[in-house]
């Protein structure tokens, strides 16, 4: 049985699944990123990933990173998150397995699914905004994907939404990263006196904790503030959040919503919704650039709703 091999490489985690022509994960390994140990340890369990997944039906393989991406030379040029600069990443693999390996930008992948498969299909002006250890977006426009004259087009996460606000790891100050991405919500709520709290569990609890609430009601803020401006840039019919954060729901929508429609005030605020396909968005648009690096064209079959499961 021909498969291939989606790996999606975040911040905190490496997901990795052989995927089959219906999209069904037949065989699956989540573990952590490791980036404590540097971009060198990222590297080698990358490569170490893909080699105890593959087997002997995989034909191609599909790796999304955060970042900056050369798609041309197949080079991860830089990720803050990850520590790595200018790592030949799709020379590494493709030597490691034999077969053709796709790189492409994590949360341009994420994009593909979603407009393949998900909420976003057949929307012709669409921006995707996945949040995790980061955030970036997915800009679609008339149709075709935005990618920028260097590539770098989508970087929501530096984007500027308090200027002179706190430092970035990127070295710029005030970036939507540093408010809203679901490392920065964790350790702000540390650092204003909570305790060892995730993002999801600070989502959870504005209810009934002072100082989630204060954390959570300026990363949905920043995040409007974030949007707004890029509703006015990119006029989208349709707005996208996804990652592990948008499983909050209304809980992130619903301020989200309000901050970006108080900035909205003479236009209608875009359809704002959260990814049809959950975490896996990512890691299923790698999927969709192996079986597309060895010429399937078309992914009808695979059903969006079993694959947002993994079931």
């Amino acid at each position: 049985m021909t498969e291939v091999l989606a790996v999606d490489v975040g911040g905190t985690r490496i997901k990795a699944s052989v995927l089959d022509r219906s999209g069904a994960a037949v065989r699956q390994l989540d573990l952590p990123t490791g980036t404590a140990d540097g971009p060198a340890s990222v590297v080698a369990a990358v490569r170490s990933v893909a080699r105890e997944l593959a087997g002997p039906g995989i034909a191609a393989a599909g790796v999304v990173v955060p970042g900056a991406v050369d798609v041309r030379t197949g080079t991860a040029r830089y990720s803050a998150n990850l520590g790595w600069r200018d790592v030949p990443l799709r020379d590494l693999l493709a030597g490691d397995l034999g077969v053709p390996v796709a790189i492409e930008h994590d949360v341009r992948a994420a994009g593909l699914a979603e407009r393949t498969l998900g909420c976003a299909r057949d929307v012709t002006d669409c921006l995707m905004v996945v949040i995790g250890t980061g955030i970036a977006g997915d800009i679609t426009a008339a149709g075709s994907a935005v990618r920028g004259a260097t590539e770098l087009a989508g970087e929501l996460g530096h984007m500027p939404v308090h200027p002179d606000g706190e430092p970035c790891a990127c070295g710029q100050r005030g970036c939507l990263e540093t408010y809203s991405s679901a490392a920065a919500i964790a350790r702000r709520y540390r650092a204003l006196g909570g305790g060892a709290l995730d993002a999801r569990e600070v989502a959870a609890a504005p209810t009934t904790d002072r100082v989630a609430r204060q954390v959570w009601a300026q990363a949905t803020d920043a995040l409007g503030i974030a949007l707004a401006t890029c509703t006015m840039l990119l006029d989208p019919a349709a707005v996208v959040l996804g990652g592990g954060l948008a499983e909050a729901g209304e809980t992130l929508l619903g301020p989200v919503r309000a901050a970006l429609a108080g900035r909205l005030t003479w236009r209608d605020s875009p359809a704002l919704s959260v990814s049809a396909l959950g975490a896996r968005a990512g890691q299923l648009g790698a999927g969709i650039l192996a079986w597309q690096a060895i010429g399937r064209p078309a992914f009808d079959a695979w059903p969006a709703g079993r694959l947002a499961t993994g079931r």
